[in-house]
């Protein structure tokens, strides 16, 4: 796969020092309002955690596939014909774990 030229200009990831930073504050009795990591703060769900507990008892243990799971990559080049009329194709579309990349995981040159 051939990425975009500004995928090399990346850099650190520095939310989790904005993080670090504020829960020292914190330390100090400063009264913070988290938005640098994108953390919820909510504990999650309960129909969210009985879902991740039966997918761990059905053997889902592994690491997927580096690009993402096939299902999801064609529902989502799916979608993206559908809803954006698009000419999406699942060998087209990357799942990452973090939010952070989507923007420049694009075809090179693309704007």
């Amino acid at each position: 796969m051939t990425v975009a030229a500004r995928m090399h200009d990346l850099g650190t990831e520095s939310a989790f020092e904005v993080l670090a930073k504020a829960r020292a504050l914190e330390a100090q009795g400063r009264e913070i309002i988290h938005l640098e990591i994108g953390e919820p703060d909510f504990d999650t769900p309960r129909h969210i955690i009985e879902a991740g507990m039966a997918a761990i008892s059905d053997g889902f243990t592994h690491y997927g596939p580096t690009a993402g799971l096939p299902e999801l990559r064609e529902s989502i080049a799916r979608n993206s014909r559908e809803v954006r009329g698009t000419n999406t194709e699942p060998e087209n579309v990357v799942v990452t774990p973090r939010c952070q990349a989507d923007h420049v995981l694009r075809p090179a040159g693309a704007g």
